[in-house]
């Protein structure tokens, strides 16, 4: 049976690496986008490798539209020489930066950035991967706990998450003819250094998210990623239009 191949944006660390390496463990082949940390991003690929899938990694910036047509060239040609194939079969919108700041503290800059990386990017990424996206494969988008309940100084960032979730309900929509299926993922606090890892060490607001998580502690990259391989298989066939939220129960 041929192996299946899914793309991961954002896979040279943190959560996107972990996802790369469930996805890998379960016997998917893997692409990974990086934007700047190739050294660490062909360090993910040579895990995969020793797991025994194949694997590439490509430089994406996920928030510039006018360069995915020349990323999807490139994306094409790897999928030619390393996959021996045209397609592949599950797109994973991970890739993604913080911004914390006070609804009356925003600047148009940070609130431009924040759009394009999350939503407008991840929008014409995902339109562009349609034609070379396999029947019966899948796309899973992430967003974020902070989509549901709301901590003061994410209204910028839980906005572009919210207008994802309602986009992975119309891909799943537009593309279930294909067999497609769109779900979306909301982490939770997750010990990163994502937002320059504020979670991970800052002690103050570990405890606080501790303390309001059910089970009693903040999130890992190791509690994502197996969600994330689950929901590219076939045990997850009938999954399709749902925010699945992986908080270890924050804020219930």
């Amino acid at each position: 049976m041929e192996k299946k191949i899914a793309l991961v944006t954002g896979g040279s660390r943190g959560l996107g690496k972990n996802m790369a390496l469930k996805l890998a463990e379960k016997g998917f082949d893997v692409i990974l986008t990086y934007f700047s940390k190739e050294e660490e991003a062909m360090h993910v690929v040579a895990q995969i490798e020793q797991a025994g899938q194949k694997a590439a990694a490509l430089q994406l910036n996920a928030a510039d539209v006018k360069s995915f047509d020349a990323f999807f060239d490139r994306l094409k040609e790897v999928l030619k020489n390393t996959f021996n194939t045209e397609r592949f079969d599950f797109l994973i919108n991970n890739g993604g930066i913080g911004g914390n700041a006070l609804i009356e503290n925003v600047s148009e800059e940070m609130f431009d950035e924040l759009l394009n990386v999350h939503f407008k990017g991840v929008y014409f990424l995902t339109q562009k991967a349609l034609p070379i996206l396999n029947y019966g494969g899948g796309i899973i988008n992430v967003s974020s706990g902070l989509a549901r309940f709301s901590m003061p100084g994410s209204s910028a960032y839980a906005s572009m998450k919210g207008a994802v979730e309602v986009f992975t309900r119309y891909l799943a929509a537009e593309l279930g003819s294909r067999k497609i299926r769109a779900n979306i993922i909301a982490p939770g606090a997750i010990e990163t250094d994502f937002s320059g890892g504020r979670v991970r060490d800052n002690a103050e607001i570990n405890k606080h998210i501790s303390n309001i998580t059910a089970l009693g502690r903040v999130g890992l990259p190791d509690d994502i990623g197996g969600v994330v391989a689950f929901l590219c298989t076939e045990d997850a066939r009938w999954i399709n239009a749902q925010r699945i939220e992986i908080s270890g129960g924050m804020n219930l």
